[in-house]
């Protein structure tokens, strides 16, 4: 299951006012139409278009393909079959990061949930948007900010974290009080719920532990080792750990599944990333974006990042759309990298809409032949859009706090 679905369904007034295209189709056109309409030389035109697509594909290679191997992997495993419904909740975070996809994590969540389904729905879905390997480290990479110079992953890990529990918490209290009674009866207790949960994460686990020592220790001289010690030699490490736990004649699906998601996005990458390329070179940025401590140049991200998530429904399209798009507003303005990548992140909270495949799989599982659809759309949608807004004001006021 992936976090973007073609079966999902989409806004009929959309369909009526704008040509049904995926949104890759709509990038190459706006594209070309903004560097013609300009009046670009073709041969311009081009070079920024060529310059701007490959800018950043290798490092979303080197990324995405560890990331939906270990996702494909994950899914294999009856994630929390015999798990009771409070540590299946409580590993619902730590899912939607380790499985890059919400969806996914959900749907390998809830089966032993019981009547903490919709606990376990929030958490899947805060965990894929703000913690590391996922959404963080996909936003980064998109605004240039990895690799030597970049950010440290430990940052990226620690504000994720911090974020990412009171975040959760809000959507947690949100659909309590809203849901009121739960529909769903509790699963039944398994004594080795907590172990099964910690063999089955142990790649995340390992992931998080080669970050958290490269961080401190920083490089060694042993090339091998300070790669493991990278975002990248992390991922490969975890993947490669969940490939050898995952049945041989199981394998060969994971790595062709991880080949088909990763594909894809790198042709919407590549297509948002030469938009942005064309787009800095007909304006001059720090022109136009606010200067100063960041905080305005903070929430006009996040609500660039709002509109893409309203049209687009899917996050991952969304995180792979905006960042590179968002990158040169990031430079130009002089903002906290970090701070940035975490306004994106909660941006594309709001909201989960009927365009988004996560409120079709949560709205099947967790209500499913309940009345009132509107009831469930302000439960699940009022809620996400809670959960950014709050993590928004966290944000902005650790900034503001920060600078005095």
């Amino acid at each position: 299951m992936t976090d973007a679905s073609a079966a999902v369904p989409t806004s009929s007034t959309l369909r009526r006012i704008l040509p049904d295209w995926p949104l890759v189709i709509w990038m190459f056109f706006l594209t070309l139409a903004l560097g013609l309409l300009s009046g670009m030389q073709v041969p311009d035109m081009i070079h920024e278009f060529n310059s701007g697509f490959g800018r950043a594909l290798g490092e979303f290679a080197l990324i995405l393909l560890p990331s939906f191997t270990l996702a494909a992997t994950l899914s294999r495993q009856n994630v929390t079959s015999e798990a009771a419904g409070r540590t299946s909740a409580l590993a619902s975070p730590i899912a939607g990061a380790g499985m890059i996809c919400p969806d996914t994590a959900y749907a390998a969540i809830s089966p032993a949930a019981g009547r903490y389904k919709l606990d376990a729905a929030f958490g899947a879905y805060a965990g894929f948007k703000l913690l590391y390997p996922a959404g963080p480290l996909i936003v980064a990479t998109g605004l240039g900010a990895t690799g030597t110079n970049g950010v440290e992953p430990v940052m990226l890990l620690l504000y994720g974290i911090a974020l990412m529990v009171p975040v959760w918490a809000i959507g947690v209290i949100w659909g309590r009080f809203s849901l009121g009674v739960r529909p769903i009866t509790d699963a039944p207790e398994s004594a080795g719920a907590s172990g099964h949960l910690l063999i089955t994460f142990a790649p995340f686990l390992l992931l998080a532990s080669l970050l958290t020592i490269g961080g401190v220790v920083g490089h060694i001289g042993v090339v091998a080792l300070d790669f493991l010690f990278t975002p990248k030699g992390a991922l490969i490490a975890a993947a490669t750990l969940a490939l050898l736990q995952t049945p041989s004649d199981e394998r060969r699906g994971c790595l062709d599944s991880a080949v088909r998601r990763t594909g894809s996005l790198l042709l919407l990458i590549g297509a948002a990333s030469a938009f942005g390329a064309v787009l800095t070179s007909l304006l001059e940025l720090d022109r136009f974006v606010p200067q100063g401590n960041g905080v305005l140049t903070l929430i006009g991200l996040f609500g660039l990042t709002v509109l893409f998530k309203l049209v687009q429904g899917s996050s991952m399209a969304t995180f792979a759309a905006i960042a590179p798009i968002a990158a040169p507003i990031v430079i130009a303005s002089g903002v906290d990298t970090v701070t940035a990548v975490f306004a994106i992140c909660l941006g594309s909270f709001v909201a989960i809409l009927p365009n988004d495949s996560y409120y079709w799989l949560v709205r099947q599982d967790l209500l499913e032949g309940a009345k009132g659809e509107g009831r469930f759309l302000r439960i699940i949608s009022c809620g996400a859009t809670l959960q950014g807004l709050a993590g928004m004001a966290l944000l902005l006021a650790f900034v503001i706090l920060w600078q005095v």
